[in-house]
């Protein structure tokens, strides 16, 4: 497929891994407990895994292939059995600072407003509201469009304008690292393109390292530097396919045929593995 190869990007001349590398995952193999049943099963097993500083990197994968159970394991929300999981060279061993989670559902506070939302997490850092966090934040909602709804509240906006608060928020804190686990999974079909264009333009004017979760092929090849393919269940990298398509990145790049070339890649990549999750699913 032209334009398309597995591997990692190249690094610059005498850099070594440690001075490039955000996220280090060297065979990381986590389990997956069910609290309600209290079952476990390995969900990842022996991932591995370098993403670079100020990086896009997307995952995808079959449902049940560990793909948010990893992202967890990042967030430090859930423990590894095995291998060695680092941010700037240094063990998750559990939530930090240096890392921030968006998840599918904004989960916004409804008695706060926008601008109240955005600097809860810096709330929760310094104990009290300094007068230059507010100011941060509201240069934030700039940066996602928001201007103007800094005193609105969260039952008055959209979904795709609730998302840009949980980005705003997420951003607030500074992080080295943004997780992103299908943000815009809930969003309608025409709002969640839009807001694939509003975050590579959020990432690109933030400068911070993403890894994003996503079912979406379409969605992955848009947003992505890198796309990581996972197995099916337990998880494990089956092949890494740079996306050599230029930014900044227009809607209408989904139409060319470099990026169909793209998206037929990774289909192929993982129809077998999905069709095959189809049928235990099933059969259960």
């Amino acid at each position: 497929m032209a334009g398309a190869t597995a591997g990692t990007t190249t690094s610059p001349p005498g850099a070594t891994e440690q001075d490039r590398s955000k996220l280090t995952a060297r065979g990381v193999c986590v389990r997956y407990r069910n609290a309600r049943t209290a079952s476990s099963f390995l969900a990842v097993d022996g991932l591995d895994l370098t993403i670079e500083d100020g990086e896009f990197v997307v995952v995808i994968g079959p449902s049940g292939c560990g793909k948010s159970t990893f992202l967890n394991a990042v967030a430090g929300l859930q423990p590894i059995a095995r291998g060695t999981l680092e941010v700037d060279g240094k063990a998750i061993t559990g939530p930090g600072p240096d890392r921030a989670v968006v998840f599918q559902h904004a989960s916004l506070l409804p008695w706060r407003s926008v601008l109240g939302n955005v600097v809860f997490g810096l709330e929760m850092q310094q104990k009290r509201v300094r007068p230059e966090a507010k100011e941060k934040a509201r240069e934030l909602l700039g940066m996602v469009g928001l201007s103007g709804f800094e005193d609105a509240y969260p039952s008055e906006l959209s979904g795709g304008m609730q998302q840009r608060v949980n980005l705003a928020r997420a951003l607030a804190v500074d992080p080295q690292l943004i997780l992103l686990d299908e943000p815009f999974g809930a969003l309608d079909a025409q709002t969640r393109e839009v807001m694939q264009s509003e975050l590579t333009r959020i990432w690109a004017t933030s400068g911070k390292t993403a890894l994003f979760i996503t079912h979406d092929i379409k969605e992955a090849v848009f947003l992505a530097d890198r796309v990581v393919v996972l197995s099916s269940r337990p998880g494990h990298v089956r092949e890494i396919v740079e996306i050599d398509l230029p930014r900044p990145r227009e809607l209408s790049l989904k139409r060319t045929q470099a990026f169909l070339d793209y998206e037929d890649h990774l289909w192929n990549s993982i129809e077998q593995d999905v069709r095959a999750s189809m049928q235990e699913v099933g059969h259960a």
